[in-house]
């Protein structure tokens, strides 16, 4: 939809490069707002006393005029969904245009199968811990894979919860540990 993203941070550029790894790359410019520290996030009223910034979105249309802002907590991720919608409600023009939805793909299912994403901290934790009892274990990006955002959802009570565990047709959400112990010992 004619769109440009960005991510900002108040971190140094060595940092940033490690934080992109650690994802598995980022696929969008990262730009650092080191120095002079926060003078970014400063003009967009973002920088926390204590010197870190919010979690946040800005969008701004093609005349540099901000329409949108989203200041959430550091670990919750926005639904692209209401982004996509705000894109289009801005730019109605460039929605006209955008390519049509990509076919859903069939979810994995039997055996252990990790919904989840490469931000949370709680998937992280849920792979040491599966890799630590060593079992084998389906990994699905709910926000990479088609359909896996929208069945989460529809096991968690209309959030995306991750992670979440179908363990053959059993549905954990996020990571009780309690539950997992008694379904897979």
């Amino acid at each position: 939809m004619n769109t440009q993203v960005l991510g900002i941070s108040i971190d140094h550029v060595p940092c940033l490069e490690a934080w992109s790894k650690s994802l598995g790359e980022i696929n969008y410019p990262l730009l650092s707002d080191f120095w002079p520290h926060g003078k970014v996030a400063i003009r967009y009223g973002v920088l926390r006393p204590q010197g870190d910034a919010e979690r946040a979105i800005f969008i701004l249309d093609r005349q540099g005029i901000i329409r949108y802002i989203d200041i959430h907590d550091i670990d919750h991720q926005p639904e692209n969904g209401v982004l996509l919608d705000e894109l289009r409600r801005i730019d109605p023009q460039a929605a006209a245009t955008e390519p049509p939805e990509p076919k859903s793909e069939s979810l994995p299912s039997g055996g252990i199968v990790l919904y989840c994403s490469q931000w949370c901290p709680d998937c992280k934790r849920a792979r040491v811990w599966l890799d630590a009892r060593g079992l084998a274990y389906t990994e699905v990006d709910v926000s990479g894979r088609s359909g896996a955002a929208a069945q989460v959802r529809s096991w968690a009570d209309g959030k995306l919860v991750t992670p979440t565990f179908d363990i053959d047709g059993t549905i954990v959400v996020n990571m009780d540990e309690a539950r997992l112990e008694q379904l897979l010992g």
